[in-house]
């Protein structure tokens, strides 16, 4: 079949991969998708474990309310439904067992939301409280007036400017730091973590909002995605390993090189798959080159997800923070699933985000740990007998969001006339994240209709 204007490969079946190609399906653009493991999602999709009946996610992925573009891509494929939007923010935190304490948006507009649910929050003194307002104050003035200095800054040394006190940082600062950058404070980017609060608690209220799948990750998004493409036209393959691409006399990519020795040609090109991944793609001379070469400096950061079963419902809170322990958020999947299997009345899901020094232990190692904070929060969790759990480790789950990896970002469009770039780890201003994936696909789309000069 002969190349035409509109057609456009798409290394890539996650989050950015299938956005693009939706993006560019809609605009009437005849899309391939290539996937090279045996099912879509890249690293954002869920599985049914057969023995409980559940779908399980590689990862716990909470959306917010300023998840604009990737909600208007639920939108757009059909699965906005399959959302639970909580409007009014509500977290609880445990500090120890029986010590709750809540961050509960106010019924105010915003900012004011957050102003009120600071001011309630019981875990801080009043005096903490006013000082922890009075910082986020002082942040959004650093965001607009010296952006510069903030970009330089890990969010540790952030807090030290704005005087925030070790109980402060505990129990609210570290806890949202650590959740959307997903590393350690004293690494992260006080400017990705200026921005997270900008958008999600200093705009408006809808945008605070936790917004959560009813079902696995992949029935989210995966099947209502290749449907859309596939409707248009396009063909979304699986089992479809790229080794590689051919580039032209005129420097452009000529076809992407497929393991199984075929080769598919088009007039535009969009990798949408992690940096390393990328690099293998490239030519030596193309990775020599300063747009790539940059790259090379962006490091990752690990998560740790643990899947526990249980013969009883532990807690009927959705979400639970956990403040002091290793392990950082507890989800209880009973209380968030549309639809789940019914041989446990207990299943939790356990997060530890930014885990270097725990994710080279072993399954065991790791599910102790993990049990053994939540015995420690939750009492009620010592009576409950542990039917099943599975160890998730994703060693390369985000991209760090250190300083110098945030500078390295490279943008959607690349030196190769023909090549863009599409994933969470591009350049969005925004921390490695659903939303980060989706704004980026948009931006490679746009960058391929406007070379073609359909805009």
């Amino acid at each position: 079949m002969a190349v035409e204007a509109k057609d456009v490969a798409v290394i890539g079946g996650g989050f950015a991969g299938l956005a693009a190609g939706v993006a560019l399906s809609a605009r009437g653009y005849r899309v391939a998708i290539l996937e090279g493991k045996p099912a879509l999602g890249g690293r954002a999709y869920s599985f049914l474990d057969e023995e409980t009946g559940d779908q399980v996610d590689n990862g716990q992925h909470v959306l917010m309310g300023c998840y604009r573009e990737t909600l208007a891509f639920l939108d757009r494929i059909g699965r906005r439904d399959r959302l639970i939007v909580h409007r009014n923010l509500e977290i609880e935190m445990l500090d120890g067992p029986g010590r709750r304490a809540q961050i509960k948006t106010a019924r105010l507009p915003g900012p004011l939301h957050m102003s009120g649910a600071l001011l309630a929050y019981g875990h801080l003194t009043i005096g903490e409280r006013i000082r922890v307002m009075t910082g986020g104050m002082r942040l959004m003035v650093m965001r607009r007036r010296d952006a510069a200095r903030l970009k330089r800054m890990s969010v540790a040394e952030l807090m030290e400017l704005l005087g925030q006190g070790a109980r402060a940082r505990q129990c609210f600062w570290y806890p949202i730091a650590i959740a959307t950058l997903n590393d350690d404070p004293e690494l992260a980017s006080a400017y990705l973590f200026a921005e997270v609060l900008k958008r999600a608690f200093f705009s408006r209220r809808i945008d605070s909002a936790f917004v959560y799948s009813k079902v696995g990750l992949s029935e989210l998004y995966c099947d209502a995605a290749r449907d859309f493409i596939e409707r248009a036209g396009g063909v979304v393959a699986t089992r479809a390993i790229v080794e590689g691409l051919d580039f032209a006399a005129d420097s452009t990519v000529s076809a992407l090189r497929l393991r199984d020795g075929s080769r598919l040609s088009a007039a535009n090109y969009i990798a949408a798959v992690p940096p390393r991944q990328l690099l293998k793609l490239l030519p030596e001379a193309a990775v020599a080159d300063p747009f790539f070469a940059r790259i090379g400096a962006l490091q990752s950061s690990p998560i740790v997800c643990v899947h526990a079963w249980f013969d009883r419902e532990i807690t009927r809170s959705a979400f639970v923070g956990f403040i002091g322990t290793q392990t950082q958020w507890m989800f209880n999947k009973r209380r968030i699933f549309e639809q789940h299997g019914e041989r446990h009345p207990g299943y939790l899901s356990f997060v530890i985000s930014g885990a270097r020094m725990l994710v080279d232990r072993s399954n065991d190692e790791l599910l102790e740990l993990v049990i053994g904070d939540l015995r420690a929060m939750v009492p009620a969790a010592c009576n409950a007998k542990l039917v099943k759990a599975i160890v998730l480790k994703e060693k390369h789950a985000t991209m760090a969001p250190d300083p110098l990896s945030d500078r390295s970002r490279p943008p959607a469009i690349t030196p190769i006339g023909n090549l863009f770039l599409a994933g969470d780890w591009i350049q969005t201003g925004l921390p490695a994240t659903i939303e980060s994936a989706v704004i980026a696909a948009g931006a490679a789309a746009s960058a391929i209709v406007a070379r073609a000069g359909d805009g």
